[in-house]
């Protein structure tokens, strides 16, 4: 059931909430130029480290033994990986020869969501109605229940057992007559099912702290669980605490286990004696990557090309943003002010918001130009070239669509003046 609350602010509080957001719009406003400009030049010197890389390449040909050859080169190599070690979780007394063992646990609660929906009131004020709603599901972390807006839901959330995620990873995994560095193994992936066969000992721990939690009924019945081992099922590889796991209650735990097997892969790095470490180009950026299967080094740094590309649009965006977002903060005061009449103040913040994002896009054009020019590359200046001309194309047709003196009308019964 929904439940909601009704917050009112004045006009005087959102004048004054506007006037504080001027100064924290030029604080988003100078990061969001200050990102615009990182990013570029980052990008820029990450692609040219990976040319030079690309060009500086060995083929390692061999991994079967150590090649002298190749120590202190950034190498291409594919083989396999071999790992001994064997990864404990001591709490489930589970045992695997993995690269990787993972435990994800997930918590059967209840969950709080909110929705709001904002009026703007004449005089300037303002309503806000937040709506909340309530509903049973899984979650990846437990719930504090106690702060719920409903007294209904609060304090409900309970957990049968208290078991945290957590990963294992082999320290030693060779590629051949090589190691592999603690920063390439965590790059091995592949996640496959563990089979589960958990002992007696630690099923009734499991159990025994599932009926204490449980114990809301009686010790009795906590016991007769204890003896029956109720709350504890084990699925392939999902351990399920809990009454029913077709039926899940607030509280239940389910617990998944993965693990990750050695297998081919392909890496650039640099040799460094029988292991590998990162390669550093002479502007600062290094390479060490490692993928699954066998990759030709081709390919390897067209993806190492394309995770650079995704990246610098992924922060062209979040920078423009926090450029509009501070432009937004800067001028929200006008619109606020307006307030008091709405009809008025939306017309008004339609024209501001579509002003703002033409400002700001055409900001952080320059700003990118700039940086590709200072950054040594030539395209910087066509850019800077089209972004001024943009703008001061726009600012002539809006001088000239500006407005225009009134003529006086002409009637029929109005003779036009007769010329000298």
């Amino acid at each position: 059931m929904a439940v909601t609350e009704v917050t009112k602010t004045s006009y005087g509080q959102r004048v004054g909430s506007s006037f504080r957001g001027i100064g924290s719009g030029f604080l988003l406003f100078i990061i969001g130029t200050c990102l615009l400009f990182w990013n570029e030049g980052n990008v820029l010197k990450k692609s040219r480290s990976l040319k030079r890389a690309d060009k500086e390449t060995f083929e390692m040909t061999s991994i079967s033994t150590l090649d002298p050859q190749y120590d202190g080169k950034l190498v291409h190599a594919s083989g396999k990986t071999e790992t001994n070690d064997v990864l404990i979780d001591n709490l489930f007394g589970i045992q695997e020869n993995a690269v990787k063992l993972s435990r994800k646990v997930e918590y059967y609660q209840v969950q709080e969501t909110s929705s709001s929906k904002t009026k703007d009131k004449l005089g300037g004020g303002q309503e806000t109605v937040t709506t909340y709603d309530y509903k049973n599901g899984w979650s990846s972390s437990r719930i504090n229940s106690s702060e719920f807006k409903d007294e209904k839901y609060r304090g409900s959330n309970i957990v049968l057992s208290d078991v945290e995620n957590q990963d294992w990873l082999a320290e030693n995994v060779t590629f051949g007559a090589y190691r592999l560095p603690s920063e390439l193994i965590r790059s091995i992936s592949g996640d496959k099912p563990v089979e589960l066969s958990l002992s007696e000992d630690v099923i009734k721990a499991l159990n025994k702290t599932a009926a204490m939690v449980k114990k809301d009924t009686t010790v009795l019945l906590a016991q007769a669980a204890l003896k029956e081992y109720k709350y504890v099922h084990v699925n392939g590889n999902v351990v399920y605490i809990g009454a029913d796991s077709m039926n899940p209650q607030i509280g239940d735990v389910k617990i998944t286990f993965t693990k990750v097997l050695p297998g081919e892969v392909s890496i650039l790095a640099k040799v460094a004696g029988d292991t590998f470490t990162k390669h550093t180009d002479k502007n600062g950026k290094s390479l060490e990557t490692l993928t699954m299967g066998n990759m030709s080094q081709e390919a390897m740094y067209a993806s190492e090309h394309a995770s650079n590309n995704a990246k610098k649009w992924l922060f062209r965006l979040l920078g423009f943003f926090l450029v509009l977002g501070g432009l937004k903060g800067i001028f929200g005061i006008v619109v606020t002010i307006l307030k008091v009449i709405p009809f008025i103040a939306n017309i008004v913040n339609l024209a501001v918001s579509l002003v703002l994002w033409v400002v700001a896009f055409a900001w952080s054009f320059i700003v990118v130009s700039l940086a590709w020019i200072f950054y040594g590359h030539p395209v910087g200046i066509l850019y800077l070239v089209i972004a001024l001309g943009l703008l001061i194309f726009f600012a002539i047709k809006g001088k000239a669509q500006g407005p225009q003196e009134p003529q006086a009308p002409q009637t029929p019964d109005t003779p036009a003046p007769a010329a000298e």
